[in-house]
């Protein structure tokens, strides 16, 4: 951002002396955008003795921040000191402690977590994470379940409530077919593994019914059994595929998902990036030049997947797939920043108040760090 494109904001009340340092900041990083992290022969970049070495943690799996983990894009002004991590056993750390400067978190943890007083971080609107999940609510047939609205006064399983699918599943219940998460029988426990450890305990409502399952006890094996109605999860469980009669209750979910896309314009988000809040209120450019890494990352990471001399990953219709997105998403699938993610954002924010995880309903502003909600 120019100074003259700052200056052209005052009007709107929002300018503070962080911003001015953060822009000034930028200004004497040469802007916040990215450089690569690799010099001419190949070898690791650490940076110049002045940059900002920051511990960095992410799930281990994306395309979209492998860049980021093997140096090859690295934030102005910062060395990243690069850790992939498995994404239960991350999300715990991050929602129990502060080991790491710089950090892929769920959505929902930090929502409950600001909301009820706990700032030790700040968010960067970098969303390495999203996912569809009506494809993920499976059913017991012999529940008497045909339909959605079904669902209403039934037992569903879940591994936890407070899990950003979980969020996103039970906001599309609510919102497409009138089913509030008071309205439903909740057991929280391990999918196919027992005894899965919560991230954090979450005191909720009077009227949100919800306990754990056995010791020893699975999801999976309880939907089976009929023990449990329905469940909604991150992924398959073992009993689908196995057992005739469980199903999914939307089975051809990619239409049902492109619908509700059409209609919404959410591609749900599930995790964000966090900075530390003391690394943030020292150094406040570090998160847009962060945000570029990333937005840097994720572009070069696209363009790879659009090459058309090979196949950049291993299936066979890639190319038609992204064909396909584009007719439904049009130039820009997964979007950065909070301009073009406010409304999904906004129904973030007030569904985590409504399902009882958050204590008050959030702004989305009060979520990100200030140099960054012009993105």
């Amino acid at each position: 951002m120019s100074i003259s494109s700052s200056l052209s904001q005052l009007s709107g009340g929002k300018i503070t002396r962080r911003f001015w340092l953060a822009q000034l900041g930028a200004l004497s990083l040469g802007t916040a955008a990215c450089s690569l992290g690799t010099n001419q022969e190949g070898e690791e970049d650490t940076g110049s003795g002045s940059d900002l070495q920051l511990s960095f943690a992410c799930v281990d799996n994306y395309d979209r921040t492998r860049p980021l983990l093997d140096g090859t894009v690295k934030p102005q002004g910062i060395v990243l000191q690069a850790r992939a991590v498995g994404p239960g056993a991350l999300f715990r750390q991050v929602a129990q402690q502060t080991d790491f400067d710089v950090s892929e978190m769920s959505t929902s943890t930090f929502m409950i977590l600001k909301s009820r007083g706990d700032d030790r971080y700040v968010g960067i609107p970098a969303f390495p994470s999203r996912n569809f999940r009506h494809g993920y609510v499976f059913i017991n047939r012999r529940s008497g379940i045909n339909r959605p609205e079904d669902l209403a006064g039934k037992r569903l399983g879940m591994v936890e409530y407070q899990t950003t699918a979980a969020l996103w599943q039970r906001t599309f219940l609510q919102d497409d077919f009138g089913i509030k998460a008071n309205q439903i029988e909740w057991s929280e426990g391990g999918l196919n593994t027992p005894d899965e450890p919560e991230r954090f305990h979450v005191d909720m409502p009077s009227d949100i019914h919800l306990s754990r399952i056995g010791p020893g006890e699975t999801l999976s094996e309880l939907l089976e059994e009929g023990k449990l109605d329905a469940l909604i999860g991150p992924t398959k469980p073992e009993c689908f595929g196995r057992a005739a009669h469980i199903e999914r209750l939307f089975p051809d979910y990619r239409s049902v998902e492109k619908d509700y896309y059409k209609r919404t314009g959410f591609f749900p988000i599930m995790h964000l990036v966090v900075i530390r809040k003391e690394i943030y209120q020292e150094h406040p450019w570090a998160a847009k030049s962060i945000l570029d890494a990333f937005q840097t990352a994720l572009s070069t990471q696209l363009e790879r997947l659009r090459s058309t001399g090979v196949l950049a990953c291993a299936l066979p219709w890639l190319m038609s797939d992204l064909e396909e997105i584009e007719e439904v998403f049009g130039d820009e699938h997964w979007p950065y920043g909070i301009a073009k993610n406010q409304a999904l954002l906004e129904r973030m924010t007030q569904a985590s108040f409504e399902q009882g995880l958050s204590a008050r309903k959030l702004e989305v502003e009060e979520l990100f760090a200030e140099e960054t909600w012009q993105t």
